[in-house]
């Protein structure tokens, strides 16, 4: 769903959001929504198996790993990726799954959907936060 009303229940909702493919780096697009997310009172859990932290968070190599409650899974990965982040977003039981711009997965939407979650496709979390909160 892309409706502004979900969009702000999502945003409003949500405390706690696993960034799947955050980078390190600081001039990446992951980094830059991550860390203004967490500049405005997100809990980040950084999920990349390449790091052992980012943003000052313990980084995890998967969500299956994360040993605590989730809302968001946040995806910064290619579309064909996304699917099995998908059936990962479920099985820890997150309410949300958010596919950053440019990324569009329906499969995983279906796999997400079919298993009560809401689901964000193509859009920018950081953008969104800004234009609706």
């Amino acid at each position: 769903m892309n409706d502004i009303t979900t969009l702000r229940r999502v945003l409003r909702d949500s405390h706690t959001i696993a960034v799947v493919g955050l980078s390190a780096e600081w001039h990446r697009p992951s980094y830059i929504a991550t860390k203004y997310m967490q500049e405005h009172g997100y809990k980040i859990v950084p999920v990349n198996p390449k790091y052992p932290e980012i943003l000052g968070e313990k980084c995890y190599p998967d969500l299956a790993s994360i040993p605590f409650a989730v809302d968001m899974v946040d995806v910064f990965r290619k579309p064909q990726d996304c699917e099995p982040i998908a059936q990962q977003a479920v099985a820890i039981g997150a309410k949300v799954l958010w596919l950053q711009l440019g990324v569009i997965n329906e499969e995983a939407q279906r796999i997400a959907e079919d298993a009560g979650l809401t689901v964000v496709m193509d859009r920018c979390v950081k953008i969104e936060y800004a234009r609706l909160m």
